[in-house]
């Protein structure tokens, strides 16, 4: 039997091993999906091979930390310096990003040419990359200077979240992505001000989280915005994953994983 687990802090909220246990169970593979509270990284490429892992997702805070102890890494991954899938091969572990085509699905149709993007840690780097890819304007906004530089390398407009111009505050965004933890405790990613003057002039609000009610989409709905949480974000790249893990072409697994997504997402 092979094993497949989701590493992450917190982690006890995810349904990753829902989504993937039941595919594996219609798919007749003999594998196991669970999920690991992971309080550091340091050891984690012994703890991973110690656990008999085939393969693995990674979750917040660690998929750069991850990305960092990967032997190879493949696609679009290697732009992003972030990994939220990783497989055992040849006692080596290779790291992919999913994340990116999974935001993507979601807005794909939304004819959106520029996003601020609030965050700067790997899931926002995945986003970034592949709006970029798909000639999207995007702006990062982030606490501090220092986890900017990999946006300001690549030629990103970039601001700190409490020092943002006022010319910023007043410009028309398509979407607002919270790609940071603050929905997680309960928080605003940026000074609620701040944050309603951007709303006013934006049309989608976007937040990775999913499964609890969220402070930074209740306020975007005030202002009238459209408003998208991270559970289909989890769905697609759930798909991809997965399919990296068993080798069975995404066609296989969609269907299945979309009927278990529906099941337990019943409102989207």
């Amino acid at each position: 039997m092979k094993l497949f687990a989701v590493f992450g802090n917190p982690i006890v909220h995810s349904k990753s091993p829902i989504l993937h246990n039941y595919v594996l169970y219609r798919l007749k593979i003999d594998a196991r999906y669970t999920r690991y509270l992971l309080d550091s990284s340091k050891d984690f490429r012994e703890l991973f091979f110690s656990l008999g892992l085939s393969g693995a997702n990674i979750t917040l805070p660690y998929k750069e930390d991850i990305a960092n102890i990967c032997d190879e890494i493949c696609g679009i991954a290697q732009k992003i310096g972030a990994v939220n899938t990783i497989i055992k091969k040849d006692n080596k572990i290779i790291g992919y990003n999913t994340d990116a085509i999974g935001f993507y699905k979601n807005i794909e149709d939304r004819n959106i040419k520029n996003a601020l993007v609030i965050g700067a840690g790997g899931s926002s780097k995945a986003i970034t990359m592949i709006l970029r890819e798909n000639n999207i304007n995007v702006m990062v906004s982030n606490r501090s200077k220092k986890n900017l530089a990999f946006f300001d390398a690549r030629g990103f407009e970039t601001c700190i979240n409490d020092e943002i111009p006022e010319s910023i505050k007043k410009r028309e965004f398509d979407i607002i992505i919270n790609a940071t933890s603050s929905s997680i405790n309960d928080t605003l990613p940026l000074q609620k001000d701040d944050l309603e003057s951007l709303f006013e002039r934006s049309k989608i609000a976007f937040d990775l989280m999913y499964g609890k009610k969220c402070i930074f989409l209740e306020s975007a709905k005030t202002k009238g915005l459209d408003t998208i949480d991270g559970s289909k974000m989890l769905l697609y790249q759930a798909i991809p994953a997965l399919s990296i893990f068993t080798n069975i072409d995404e066609s296989a697994i969609k269907p299945h994983m979309e009927y278990i997504y529906k099941i337990i997402n019943p409102n989207n």
